[in-house]
């Protein structure tokens, strides 16, 4: 623990403990050193770690590993079953696309994400983002159309990320800088778990069920999961509170309260870059269905704008806004860019050949479902099982930089053996090989690439670096998605057609609409022996187009500064203040 002072029991005291600013207006007194500009939300989070007591502490980190245990449970499901749910409304092809405007707004509303947790606080965040999974898993489970699902689905990511994102801002308001990563891989170990279990709970659900079960269920868990943690962070809020630590929010008019929030929120940077993004990366999932593709006059227009709207936000932000958004020396960070541009190249290269991999297993190795959510999820399983070996050798080390380094290779040798091994003739077994290395690999990179934007920057800045950090592996994922969707249905219609017999190439609109259909004739037979051939192509394809992406996602990891954690702490401080782990 560093900070507070506490006694054997584990209570704080606070005549020992050094002072605590008080929540207040957010001032833009350019003269106050920057350590001291902290908006409501921050302010409020360091009190509340100044009132825990271990018991709290302890509990506070079970209730946020139980909270990512459900999330990723229900993450598992639900991408199992997404191609059959596409597939009941004859559109499996559309499974990319609505994963990409999905994954795309997921990422930009992170940007607004993390002002309201900084600027109203870390309750009110993690609220909203549970109303909008529950809102959205309602809406799924009750859906009649591929309009409504992909909606609900848009809904639900915001959600989804949004609250993952949350739990991380909230174990970074716990934990020094030192330890973070240690309790953000043991954080991502439910992974090991849920893959299996998630994976049987989705052939459960649609061989007993339905896939309205599924998303209906997991909205009533999800909710009653968030009430203790929300309990806890509550409580110590009020005891902050009656302790005199956390002053009450001030009694402003209602214009007083439009002019605090207008600033504090820092709405016209906000506007500008939230437009921006979305502008320049909704073509991606709009461009293949626009009359005239990439040069229709609506895309090339967003396109435009959206990068007027990116240079208007850097100009706001360095000329105009009192309350920056994020500080413009921090935007020019190199380690910030690195490791923002790492983790999104690394994403955009995954998502190029993982988009359809559900899709591949069953068609091409006869796979059920449970089984090809084993094989594609051994990534995940390989990334999250190295996860605290990782943190506990940057706690160790105080070096994030070459402990980072050491996933490039592993990803090189993961992505080159796919490149051969994707094929029929291949066993399952290799495919889970490659998976392991690719997911020890984008453990190293994916961890120490987070310690990259947080090791730069105060506690204020936290929360807005891993927004930009995670909008980063959002833009990666959906133009990796992107790439992969366009490879589908521009090539796999023509594959399909060109390998099935004469006498049954008129069945290629109905095969290549539904996995279904795909799966329904048996293995051998002159059909499913056309499609496995044509999917072998495209998929082959695909793996090429990731490879390429692995270069500068590995020269992004060489411009990261080289920070050594211990070093810093012990000259700087800690980031946050009050008990920390």
């Amino acid at each position: 623990m560093s900070a507070a002072v506490t006694d054997n029991a584990g209570h704080v005291d606070f005549e020992k403990s050094p002072p605590v600013p008080q929540v207040e207006d957010y001032n833009d007194d350019k003269s106050r050193p920057e350590s001291a500009f902290k908006q409501a939300g921050v302010l409020e989070a360091e009190a509340i770690t100044q009132v825990w007591t271990k018991p709290y502490i302890i509990t506070m980190f079970v209730l946020i590993y139980l909270m990512n245990f459900i999330l990723g449970m229900q993450g598992t499901v639900q991408s199992n079953l997404s191609a059959y749910v596409t597939s009941s409304f004859d559109e499996h092809g559309l499974s990319s696309t609505i994963s990409v405007v999905a994954t795309i707004v997921g990422g930009v509303s992170a940007l607004t994400i993390a002002k309201i947790i900084d600027v109203v606080g870390r309750v009110q965040g993690f609220i909203f983002m549970v109303v909008l999974i529950v809102v959205g898993q309602i809406m799924k489970s009750a859906c009649k159309n591929i309009e409504t699902y992909a909606a609900a689905h848009t809904l639900y990511w915001v959600g989804y990320l949004g609250l993952l994102y949350i739990l991380n801002v909230i174990v970074a308001d716990m934990t020094t800088l030192k330890n973070r990563l240690l309790i953000f891989g043991l954080n991502s170990t439910p992974t090991i778990i849920t893959v299996f279990a998630g994976s049987n709970i989705s052939q459960l659900y649609y061989e007993k069920l339905n896939f309205r079960w599924a998303f209906g269920s997991w909205a009533i868990i999800t909710a009653a999961f968030s009430i203790p943690m929300l309990a806890i962070l509550i409580l110590q809020s009020q005891k902050a509170k009656k302790l005199g630590i956390l002053r009450p929010k001030s009694n402003r008019t209602a214009i007083e309260s439009f002019k605090y929030y207008f600033v504090n929120f820092d709405i016209i940077g906000l506007v500008l870059v939230t437009a921006g993004w979305a502008l320049l990366l909704l073509p991606f999932s709009l461009a293949t269905s626009a009359p005239h593709g990439w040069k229709t006059g609506y895309i090339i227009a967003m396109i435009v704008v959206g990068g007027v709207c990116l240079i208007a936000f850097c100009l706001w932000e360095q000329y105009g806004a009192k309350v920056q958004y994020l500080p413009w020396r921090y935007l020019r960070d190199r380690g910030i860019l690195g490791g923002s541009l790492c983790y999104g190249f690394m994403f955009l290269s995954i998502y190029c050949w993982d988009t359809y991999y559900y899709s591949y297993l069953q068609v091409v190795n006869n796979q059920s479902i449970s089984a090809s959510g084993y094989i594609v999820n051994a990534f995940s399983v390989g990334s999250a099982f190295l996860s605290p070996f990782i943190g506990l050798l940057v706690s160790y080390t105080g070096n994030y930089k070459y402990v980072g380094a050491t996933g490039i290779p592993l990803m090189v040798l993961g992505t080159a053996l796919l490149i051969k091994f994707r094929n029929p003739e291949s066993s399952t077994g290799y495919l889970v090989m490659c998976q392991l290395f690719n997911g020890f690999g984008s453990g190293f990179l994916s961890l120490t690439s987070q310690m990259a934007v947080m090791a730069p920057v105060t506690h204020q800045e936290v929360a807005v670096v891993l927004a930009i950090f995670g909008m980063f592996g959002s833009i990666g994922a959906a133009i990796g998605e992107t790439i992969a969707g366009a490879l589908w249905t521009n090539q796999l219609p023509g594959l399909i057609y060109k390998e099935l017999p004469a006498e049954y190439k008129d069945l290629t609109a109905d095969i290549y609409a539904s996995l279904a259909v795909q799966i329904s004739y048996p293995m051998g037979s002159e059909v499913r022996t056309a499609i496995i051939n044509a999917y072998a192509t495209l998929m082959h394809r695909m793996v090429i187009a990731g490879a390429v992406f692995l270069i500068p996602t590995f020269i992004s990891v060489l411009v990261w500064q080289n920070i050594n954690l211990k070093t810093k702490e012990e000259k700087e401080g800690t980031q946050s203040k009050g008990n920390l782990f």
